[in-house]
C-alpha cells in the first residue's frame, strides 16, 4: 500500500501532460478579427476586391501607384480609410464610423501601403498640381482643355473612345467624388494605360488650373438620375 501514492502521482503527471497536449497553445489560437494586425491579411480581407491584388488596381484606382502616394498625404489616406468617401462606393471601414476596423489595424494599413509601395524621389523636378482644389474652375475652359488632353483617349465629349473609357458617363461620375476625379486627372490610371498629369500631351503638362477646369466641366456632367433615361438598344434587347 505504501507505493499507491506514487502510483496517484504518475496517473495524476499522465493525465496533466495528456490534457496538456491536447488544448491548442495560446500563440497558436486564431485571434478575434478586431486583433488581426498582419498588413496581408487586413488588407486581402478590406482593400484588395476594389483595390486590386498588391495594390495593382481593379474597380479602384491600384495604391501602390508611387505617383498617387506622392500627391496624397498620409492624413488624407487615412481619413478615406476610416471615414470613406460620402457617395461613393469607399466605405467607412472605422468602427467608430460604423466600419469593422480599429484604429490600429487602419493605421497598419495606412503605413504598410506607404511604406512597400511610394518611392522617394519620384516627383523630383516635377511641379505637379495640388492633391486638393485650391481654385475656383471653369466649366468652358474644362471642355476646351478636356480636348487638348484628354479627348484623344476618352473620345468627344468623354463619351469613350478607342484607348479610354467613357469618363464622362453618367453613372460613373455619380460613383465618383470631386476629389476622386482630380486624383484621376493628375495621377491617371497606370495600370491601365492612363498617364499622370504629365503625359497626355508630350512636353505640355497641365497645369493646376487645367486640372481644376477638367474636373470643374466633368462636375458639371453629372445628372440627377443618373442612367435614365435607358437608351433604345438597351429597351429592344429586354
Amino acid at each position: 500500500m505504501k507505493a499507491l501514492p506514487h502510483l496517484c502521482g504518475f496517473v495524476l503527471l499522465a493525465a496533466v501532460l495528456i490534457l496538456g497536449c491536447g488544448r491548442p497553445r495560446s500563440d497558436a489560437e486564431t485571434p478575434a478579427p478586431n486583433e488581426v494586425l498582419d498588413f496581408h491579411a487586413l488588407y486581402a480581407e478590406n482593400c484588395a476586391g476594389c483595390h486590386g491584388r498588391e495594390g495593382r488596381g481593379g474597380a479602384a484606382i491600384g495604391l501602390a501607384d508611387p505617383v498617387y502616394l506622392a500627391m496624397a498625404d498620409q492624413p488624407s489616406i487615412r481619413r478615406a480609410i476610416a471615414n470613406g468617401v460620402r457617395g461613393t462606393a469607399m466605405p467607412a471601414f472605422a468602427e467608430t464610423s460604423g466600419g469593422l476596423l480599429t484604429d490600429p489595424q487602419i493605421d497598419v494599413i495606412v503605413r504598410e501601403i506607404r511604406s512597400r509601395w511610394s518611392r522617394p524621389g519620384i516627383l523630383d523636378g516635377a511641379n505637379p498640381p495640388s492633391y486638393g482644389t485650391r481654385s475656383a474652375g471653369d466649366v468652358q475652359r474644362g471642355a476646351a482643355t478636356f480636348q487638348t488632353y484628354c479627348e484623344s483617349c476618352h473620345g468627344a465629349g468623354g463619351l469613350g473612345g478607342p484607348k479610354g473609357s467613357a469618363i464622362a458617363n453618367d453613372s460613373f461620375l455619380a460613383l465618383v467624388s470631386d476629389q476622386g476625379l482630380r486624383t484621376l486627372v493628375i495621377t491617371g490610371r497606370p495600370e491601365l494605360g492612363a498617364p499622370d498629369w504629365r503625359g497626355n500631351v508630350p512636353g505640355r503638362p497641365m497645369s493646376d488650373q487645367d486640372v481644376t477646369d477638367v474636373v470643374a466641366w466633368l462636375i458639371s456632367k453629372r445628372v440627377e438620375a443618373p442612367g435614365q433615361p435607358y437608351s433604345a438598344s438597351i429597351l429592344h434587347q429586354h
